[in-house]
């Protein structure tokens, strides 16, 4: 019961909800004021025939012989009401608003000129019946049966119909307010892979359109201040090559070997750390690569050949079996990463690739010691290494899987960690059933 009466969620269906229900209470309280008034008045009219009627229809059967009222009775009743010769049902009195109604009604019309009671019949409750005496002594029953408020065939039809034009209207009205909104939603999903997004359409009411204007403003203002970092770290490192240069032919012409080699490999460090630095700078601003169909089969087996062309111990296993809409470059870098980071801390690599719950989803699973569990979340932020003592041979810079999530965010994809069951590391990539 409590998940049936849950709030939505959506802003949409909310709105929706609360204009549809406000615009049906309010139509079925003008109906419901529609059909009092109409039996309101119908009742009025019912009563006041009633009167004049009533009357003159036993003036009529007074001044009759008694042997002819019989014949005039059929002619005499109406719809709602008959006359008969004889003494009604025993009741009571009259204890609802219309038998009530009705029974002064009799008494008015009749009871200036003859004896009249008026009762309500047992087990009805707007049924009420006149006992009238007449001048020569004989008893004369009036059987008042109001008849419902009449109600045409097609008025159900009507009123569905009104409340399907309700539904629409809301619905189209909500949408037409919502729409902006869902539009600034998706842009600032894409700000953080893609700042090179179009910007959002400034349409919409005023409020919606200052937001617009508000966010591609931001939009370009941290594109703007990304550009200029990498701008930064770009010539930094364009500069530091020089002056690197340098030392390492000075390296050279030490005598000492131990020294020579210690000095050449702080100086391939330096290389490593100012490229890889460059490198995550430019994934933060997403990828420049348009997205186009490509096939993920014949991408992954080329990917893996390069790996076995070099040496090294990977295995492919699955198959797609559909063509992918991404960004091949930025794909084949992620998983660049990932494989390198399995043959660094295990020697080798698997890649499994299958369909999971509609999405394509690759996993690179190594066989080495895998990473605390605490640690997952930890490994995927720029610089960290999970032991400080050990060097860059073995902990590099700390940036490959950094850059791995980047692009992964890049191109819409989610990459995540965990330890394997049966030991080792895997790196799960999972692209959209969207982009399929």
């Amino acid at each position: 019961m409590t998940t049936m009466l849950r709030w939505p969620r959506t802003l949409f269906a909310r709105l929706a909800l609360i204009l549809f229900v406000g615009l049906a209470a309010a139509h079925a309280m003008s109906y419901w004021l529609i059909i009092n008034e109409r039996r309101e008045a119908t009742t009025g009219l019912m009563l006041g025939y009633l009167e004049q009627d009533v009357a003159s229809s036993v003036a009529l059967l007074d001044h009759l012989p008694a042997s002819e009222r019989a014949a005039w009775l059929p002619k005499l009743a109406r719809r709602t009401y008959d006359f008969s010769l004889r003494r009604g049902d025993a009741g009571h009195a009259p204890d609802s608003e219309l038998s009530q109604r009705i029974a002064a009604s009799f008494v008015k019309a009749i009871g200036k000129q003859y004896p009249v009671t008026a009762s309500a019949v047992p087990g009805h409750p707007n049924r009420v019946q006149a006992h009238v005496t007449l001048s020569d002594g004989a008893l004369l029953t009036i059987d008042m049966r109001p008849a419902g408020l009449p109600i045409p065939p097609w008025l159900p039809a009507v009123l569905m119909l009104q409340l399907g034009l309700l539904a629409l209207v809301t619905w189209y009205g909500v949408r037409l307010a919502t729409r902006p909104l869902a539009r600034l939603a998706d842009a600032a999903n894409r700000l953080g892979p893609d700042l090179k997004a179009a910007p959002v359409a400034e349409s919409g009411p005023l409020e919606v359109a200052r937001a617009a204007r508000a966010f591609n403003a931001m939009q370009q203002r941290i594109a703007d201040h990304l550009d200029e970092r990498t701008q930064i770290l770009a010539a930094i490192s364009h500069d530091l090559q020089t002056p690197i240069t340098r030392m390492r032919m000075r390296a050279d012409m030490l005598d000492d070997d131990l020294q020579r080699e210690k000095m050449n490999r702080d100086l391939v460090e330096m290389e490593m750390l100012v490229r890889d630095g460059v490198a995550y700078a430019r994934t933060l601003h997403g990828t420049s690569e348009a997205p186009r169909s490509v096939d993920p089969d014949s991408l992954l087996e080329s990917l893996v050949g390069d790996y076995l062309d070099a040496g090294h111990t990977i295995q492919l296993h699955g198959k797609a079996g559909a063509p992918l809409v991404t960004r091949p470059h930025a794909l084949r870098r992620v998983l660049g990463n990932l494989i390198d980071n399995a043959l660094k801390y295990a020697g080798s690599a698997e890649l499994h690739v299958g369909a999971e719950d509609g999405r394509l989803t690759i996993r690179v699973r190594d066989h080495g010691p895998g990473i605390p569990d605490a640690e997952l979340d930890n490994v995927m932020q720029p610089f960290y290494r999970l032991e400080a003592s050990r060097n860059r041979d073995t902990g590099g810079t700390g940036l490959g899987l950094a850059i791995a999530r980047q692009l992964a965010q890049a191109i819409d994809a989610t990459l995540s960690l965990r330890n394997h069951p049966d030991g080792g590391l895997e790196a799960s990539l999972a692209l959209p059933a969207g982009q399929r």
